[in-house]
């Protein structure tokens, strides 16, 4: 029986990339918004990228060059380089890992964790991260949930961690959009096929596409819509009728209560 979503996920705003705000000495992913996050009282939502040593690293881009004040791939680094490079906009805190981060959020707010596709075309070369993942979870006691664009990475998620829940973030798969992944796969994942096949209990899907038939089909049959990512006040109010859940950031979403 697959796990459920923990309704503090379903209740409370999620972050996205943490409570960023570089201009306030917060980048994205960092302790600086994870901490703003945590002191605000909202869940957040991180992403997870592979060290050359197979540690998982809390960072959005394949790259460094956006983000970091380093270039070239994040994959071709090891922890403890990617421990002495900075963040852009921050005070000079370096990439963290996943161990440190829980051990920041220590289950005073819920997280959410997506894996970033390390196949390239969200296909099945995958494993390492997800199976370093689940390790570095081991005996975490706070509210966490796990998703990923590849339902390959998903299926696998239920194998090395079968009690954390877990979910497909999913999307319109406008193939401009996503290259170099191919259309012929944009095609394939757009109706959301692998949602049982994964063994997944929620998707996460794009804010300009949630009146898709499928989704909201999933969502009259029970299954909890979360959504990605709402930037203003006026589209959270337009995507609530549609999801369970917002994503927000650049404005800050109001709490429950």
């Amino acid at each position: 029986m697959r796990p459920q979503l923990p309704v503090q996920l379903l209740s409370v705003p999620i972050a996205h990339r943490a409570l960023h705000d570089v201009t306030d000495g917060r980048p994205e992913n960092s302790r600086a918004a994870i901490r703003a996050a945590i002191a605000g009282g909202y869940a957040i939502e991180i992403d997870l990228q592979l060290s050359s040593d197979d540690v998982p690293m809390v960072f959005h881009d394949y790259a460094l060059d956006r983000l970091a004040e380093a270039k070239g791939a994040i994959r071709l680094r090891s922890q403890s380089e990617l421990a002495g490079i900075a963040l852009t906009g921050g005070d000079g805190e370096g990439i963290p890992t996943l161990a440190e981060v829980l051990d920041l959020v220590a289950g005073q707010v819920p997280l959410l964790i997506e894996l970033k596709d390390q196949d390239g075309n969200l296909g099945p070369d995958i494993g390492a991260l997800e199976k370093a993942t689940a390790k570095v979870l081991e005996g975490y006691g706070g509210v966490v949930a796990l998703m990923s664009f590849n339902p390959h990475s998903v299926t696998a998620l239920a194998q090395y961690a079968p009690d954390i829940p877990r979910g497909l973030v999913t999307s319109s798969y406008l193939a401009k959009d996503w290259v170099p992944v191919s259309p012929a796969v944009c095609d394939h994942l757009r109706d959301i096929p692998d949602f049982d096949s994964s063994e997944s209990c929620f998707i996460s899907h794009e804010v300009g596409d949630l009146s898709r038939q499928r989704v909201q089909e999933l969502r009259s049959a029970g299954v909890p819509v979360l959504c990605w990512t709402v930037t203003s006040s006026e589209i959270e109010a337009e995507s609530r009728a549609w999801v369970d859940n917002v994503t927000f950031e650049q404005y800050l979403s109001p709490l429950p209560g």
